[in-house]
C-alpha cells in the first residue's frame, strides 16, 4: 500500500511538472526577437551597435578561464572566415572575476591572434548573462553558448558552438524551420526537467554506496520507472532514467541490462545517447557485482562512443578512456580489442605535451601483460 501511495504521488508530480512546463515558459525562446547587445567596450573588430535586418549573427558567450570556450575559438574563427560576407561572429566575454579588468581580457584576446579571428567585446555589468543566458533559460548549460540571430533579427538556434557547422548553413540559406526548432527545444527542455526531477525521486531505491552488500531496491525502482515511461515514453532512454534503469537491471538480470544498454547507447533524447550512464554504472558496480563479459564489452563500446562524440578532443584525457576501455575488453575476454585499445591509450598519451613518464610506463606494462597472457 505504501509503495502504491508513493507511486501515485510520483504520477501527480509528473502531471504537475507537465502543466508547470506549459504554464511557466521561459521569458524568451527561439523565434523571439534578439535582445540588445549589452557591452562595455569592443576589444577586437568593428563595433556592432545592433542587429541589422538581412544579416545573420552568431553571439558567442565565453570567458578567459573557460577551457572549452578556448577550444571552440579556432572553430569559430574558421566559420567566421567561411561566412565572412554573410555572417558576423561576435564573442562576448561574460562571467569574469571582478579582478579581471578589460585590459586583462584584451591581453588574452591579443594572445589568441588568428585563433580568435572575429569581433570581440566585454559585457556591460552582468547584462548579457541576465538578458541572454538567463532570459533564455540556458544558465544550467554554462558556457560556451552560441546564439544564432537570423536575417529577421530573431534568435533561430541556441547550443554548443561545435554544432554551428550543421545549423549555420541552413539558417544562412533560409532552409531553417524556426517553428520546428522551437517545438524541438520545448520538448527537449520538458524531457530534461522531468528527467532531472524524477532522478531525485529514484534515489531512495539506490542503496548505500558505502555498504558493498546494499544494492538498494532494484525491483521497486524498475516498477516506478516503468510507470514513468508508460506516462512519458520519451523518457525511456533519457540519461538519468537510463542510469537508474541500467543499474537496476544489472542487479536483477544482467542480460536484460545488456539488451537495454545496447539501445540506450544509440538513442538520442534531449542529449546525446546515455553512454555516460552505462560507463558510470559499470564503474560503480564492477567491484560489487560479478559482471558478465558482455557488460564489460558494452562498457568498452560506451567509452568509444564518448570519444567519438567529444566536442573538443584536444582538452580531454583520451588516453585514460582508452586505458579503461582496454581493461574492460580484457575482462570481456576480447584480447585483440584490449591490445588495440591499450595501444591507442599509449598513442594518445604521447600526443600530450609533457606527459607523465610514470603513466607511460604503466600503460606500456599493461600492454605487455595483455600480449603475454
Amino acid at each position: 500500500m505504501r509503495s502504491n501511495f508513493q507511486l501515485l504521488l510520483l504520477l501527480c508530480f509528473i502531471a504537475v511538472g507537465t502543466n508547470a512546463q506549459e504554464a511557466q515558459p521561459h521569458l524568451l525562446n527561439i523565434g523571439d526577437p534578439a535582445p540588445p547587445l549589452w557591452v562595455s567596450g569592443w576589444i577586437k573588430g568593428e563595433p556592432v551597435q545592433g542587429f541589422e535586418k538581412g544579416n545573420v549573427y552568431v553571439v558567442e558567450l565565453w570567458a578567459t578561464w573557460c577551457i572549452p570556450c578556448i577550444a571552440a575559438m579556432t572553430h569559430l574563427s574558421v566559420l567566421a572566415g567561411e561566412y565572412k560576407d554573410r555572417v558576423t561572429v561576435l564573442g562576448i566575454d561574460i562571467y569574469e572575476k571582478k579582478t579581471t579588468s578589460i585590459e586583462k581580457v584584451k591581453a588574452f584576446v591579443d594572445s589568441m591572434g588568428h585563433r580568435m579571428d572575429y569581433r570581440v567585446a566585454k559585457e556591460d555589468s552582468n547584462l548579457m548573462v541576465s538578458g541572454w543566458l538567463y532570459a533564455f533559460g540556458e544558465q544550467s548549460k554554462g558556457i560556451p553558448r552560441s546564439f544564432v540571430v537570423n536575417a529577421e533579427g530573431r534568435v533561430a538556434w541556441i547550443g554548443y558552438p561545435k554544432k554551428l557547422e550543421e545549423v549555420l548553413p541552413k539558417i544562412v540559406n533560409n532552409a531553417w524551420d524556426i517553428k520546428e526548432a522551437w517545438a524541438k527545444r520545448n520538448l527537449e527542455r520538458h524531457l530534461e526537467e522531468l528527467d532531472d526531477s524524477l532522478y531525485y525521486e529514484l534515489i531512495r531505491y539506490v542503496g548505500d554506496p558505502d555498504k558493498p552488500d546494499d544494492l538498494g531496491k532494484p525491483d521497486s525502482a524498475l516498477l516506478v520507472i516503468n510507470e514513468m515511461v508508460r506516462n512519458e515514453p520519451k523518457l525511456k532512454y533519457a540519461p538519468r532514467i537510463a542510469y537508474n534503469t541500467f543499474s537496476s537491471l544489472l542487479k536483477t538480470n544482467s542480460h536484460n541490462a545488456y539488451e537495454y544498454g545496447k539501445v540506450a547507447m544509440v538513442t538520442t533524447t534531449y542529449e546525446d545517447p546515455a553512454y555516460d550512464a552505462i560507463i558510470g554504472v559499470i564503474n560503480t558496480y564492477s567491484d560489487k557485482l560479478n559482471l558478465p563479459g558482455e557488460i564489460y564489452h558494452l562498457g568498452a563500446e560506451a567509452y568509444q562512443a564518448r570519444i567519438d562524440l567529444l566536442p573538443y578532443p584536444e582538452i580531454a584525457d583520451i588516453s585514460k578512456y582508452y586505458n579503461q576501455m582496454a581493461e574492460w575488453y580484457w575482462r570481456a575476454n576480447d584480447k585483440s580489442k584490449a591490445i588495440d585499445a591499450q595501444q591507442k591509450a599509449i598513442e594518445a598519451l604521447k600526443r600530450k605535451k609533457d606527459f607523465s613518464t610514470t603513466k607511460m610506463a604503466a600503460f606500456e606494462s599493461q600492454l605487455k601483460q595483455y600480449r603475454n597472457m
